[in-house]
């Protein structure tokens, strides 16, 4: 289900140009308002905001990983090893990688 909706959502942005018609600087300033709507969201504790910014966060992440040419499950794969064993602690709510203590 989740290949589709990638797949999907690069379809969407190449029929709309997106993906060779913008560039990842562009982009870029996308996810930072998309997050900011996100955070907007959950500071104002609305769940639809919520739901549609992490949605849309997705997207343009979908679409800047196309730019690059980077597969993004490869990445989330990629990151995932990097994490799956590290150790840490919270720190106010935050979870701070043994390394960094």
């Amino acid at each position: 289900m989740i290949q589709y909706n990638i797949n999907a959502v690069k379809a969407w942005a190449e029929d709309r140009n997106i993906i060779d018609g913008s560039n990842t600087h562009s982009q870029m300033l996308k996810l930072t308002e998309e997050l900011g709507e996100l955070a907007s969201g959950i500071a104002k504790n609305n769940r639809e905001v919520q739901i549609d910014s992490i949605g849309d966060v997705l997207v343009v992440l979908i679409i800047i990983s196309a730019q690059l040419n980077i597969d993004i499950g490869e990445a989330l794969r990629f990151s995932y090893n990097q994490i799956k064993h590290r150790k840490g602690k919270m720190i106010d709510g935050v979870f701070v990688k043994e390394s960094d203590l």
